[in-house]
């Protein structure tokens, strides 16, 4: 999550990157961490970057589970 990292990853979605970087900072302010005023995460440790994607993991799939289940509601 450092700034000026690239390993590759990418949104799958087209302009979902923006989205994505707000719903990771969402997710840090949820969990109580101190978000750097200048968005630098270098100084946050590796255990809690990960704790974050963990996080937002786990509300990607709920929010995709909701997804299907309105979706199958609507086909019946």
């Amino acid at each position: 999550m450092a700034r000026g990292s690239n390993t590759g990853n990418k949104a799958l979605v087209q302009n979902a990157a923006k989205a994505l970087d707000q719903f990771k900072y969402d997710v840090a302010r949820e969990m109580q961490l101190r978000i750097p005023e200048d968005r630098y995460w270098g100084d946050i440790s590796a255990r809690q970057c990960g704790a974050v994607g963990g996080h937002m993991v786990k509300k990607m799939i709920e929010m995709a589970e909701q997804n299907l289940v309105s979706q199958s509601s609507r086909i019946r």
